[in-house]
């Protein structure tokens, strides 16, 4: 029986790659994205998208349609832009979901509140990814290291549809895997998501930034944060990658948190996508960052728990500081935020 058709919503690194990987392994795929010079070289037999990097070197030619271009309805649809335009797109994406269909976020954040809201909670899966890639130019997406992805139903059940999903995303990366706590793996996310932001606001390589021993306060005490917030949703975090939750639990031994960030360093080390996608924002493509839909809800919900969270909240502020053009990105705005450790709320 043929795999129904999949349309990806946002053709950028993440939609790019996953997508590229299931069209070239048969799958009937449709892009869709709102860089028209991206589409054209999509569907241009010619040209193609072109995935490069150490991972493989593959070109796929595949239909691909600017939003308001597109026309038909499909049963899976793979949301895959940037978190803060995750209601946008789903409430632009609705008329193309088939009644008996959902949308997977390929997405960083816990942008799945935002779809299950619009879309509603049965038309919503969840996913978490944390390969290592980049958009580079109209047709072409680095891909610089494979790393964890995960999916999962938003409410924990294991169902016909999630174990479809999981044979689908197979064809991507035979490591993949199905959970039923989606939550953990993308609570662990913020955590890790937490220390890449930081490591934007300098220009130092996620590796270096991590390994540097002048800030392991402060991975620490960042990572902290994020699972006291998570404990207090009552959130199970799930490791990945060398990030290990129980690590950064309130009361976690130091020596944990040492080898977790060092087996991070070697992981990163592995890639050859140096810097954080959010520091490519900044520094190379000159435009918001997913900050407020990624980073500043842990302090929002953190204040719904009464817990500070000024290590975040202070994150946000410096990246909202360099995006405007008020702050340099140097390595000193890491060791001026570092100094804030230990220091009361």
């Amino acid at each position: 029986m043929p795999e129904e058709p999949i349309l990806i919503w946002g053709a950028g690194a993440i939609g790019g790659t996953v997508g590229a990987f299931l069209k070239r392994a048969g799958h009937d795929v449709t892009f869709v994205d709102i860089v028209a010079e991206h589409v054209a070289a999509i569907s241009d037999p010619a040209r193609g998208l072109r995935i490069t990097g150490p991972v493989a070197e593959f070109r796929v030619a595949a239909p691909a349609f600017t939003p308001g271009e597109l026309t038909g309805t499909w049963r899976k649809v793979f949301l895959c832009v940037k978190a803060h335009h995750t209601a946008e797109a789903t409430h632009t994406l609705l008329p193309h979901l088939d009644a008996k269909g959902f949308v997977l976020s390929l997405q960083n954040g816990l942008t799945e509140r935002i779809i299950a809201g619009i879309a509603g909670p049965a038309r919503t899966v969840g996913a978490f990814v944390n390969f290592g890639a980049d958009w580079h130019d109209p047709g072409e997406v680095m891909y610089g290291n494979r790393g964890a992805v995960v999916i999962g139903e938003i409410d924990g059940l294991i169902t016909g549809r999630l174990e479809s999903l999981h044979r689908t995303m197979l064809d991507f990366d035979d490591a993949a895997i199905m959970t039923d706590n989606i939550w953990g793996y993308l609570w662990g996310k913020l955590a890790y998501g937490a220390m890449l932001f930081a490591q934007a606001l300098g220009q130092d390589s996620i590796a270096g930034s991590l390994g540097n021993p002048r800030l392991f306060g402060l991975w620490r005490a960042l990572g902290s944060e994020v699972m006291a917030v998570a404990a207090a949703e009552g959130i199970t975090p799930e490791g990945f990658n060398g990030f290990d939750p129980s690590a950064f639990m309130p009361g976690a031994k130091e020596a944990g948190a040492r080898r977790s960030i060092d087996t991070m360093v070697a992981f990163n080390r592995t890639s050859t996508k140096t810097h954080s996608g959010v520091w490519r924002d900044l520094a190379v493509r000159k435009r918001r960052t997913e900050v407020d839909a990624q980073i500043a809800p842990i302090a929002e919900i953190g204040a719904t728990h009464r817990l500070a969270c000024p290590l975040t909240t202070r994150l946000v502020e410096m990246i909202h500081e360099i995006e405007e053009g008020r702050r340099p990105m140097t390595d000193d705005n890491l060791l001026e935020l570092a100094a804030l450790v230990g220091q009361p709320a």
